[in-house]
């Protein structure tokens, strides 16, 4: 859905590809814009992040960033074009942490 797609295939037992997840979230939520600009993904959270004027921004990052295509048996392997890194500052991002479990994607 960001302006820089990575190849939605994915090794899971679940799903083939990224654009499953997307399907489920569009038949829930109605359509989602593909390319979308980088603060649409932070929905109205960016609103009360701005609201609120927290002294910092910190995220626990739920996927690596990178476009490498190895991936772990693991399951689960999430990946983010580092193109789209820009969805970070969008949000304006102090700090940000790999969640442990995704180390390995």
């Amino acid at each position: 859905m960001l302006a820089h797609p990575c190849d939605p295939k994915l090794h899971e037992d679940y799903v083939a590809s990224a654009e499953d997840y997307v399907s489920l979230a569009e038949q829930a939520n109605g359509p989602i814009p593909r390319h979308a600009k980088s603060a649409y993904v932070w929905g109205a959270a960016l609103e009360e992040l701005d609201r609120m004027r927290p002294d910092a921004r910190i995220i626990n990052l739920e996927t690596a960033i990178t476009r490498s295509d190895d991936y772990d048996r693991k399951g689960i392997n999430y990946r983010m074009s580092p193109e789209n890194a820009d969805c970070l500052s969008a949000a304006g991002i102090d700090c940000s942490v790999l969640a442990n479990n995704h180390v390995l994607d």
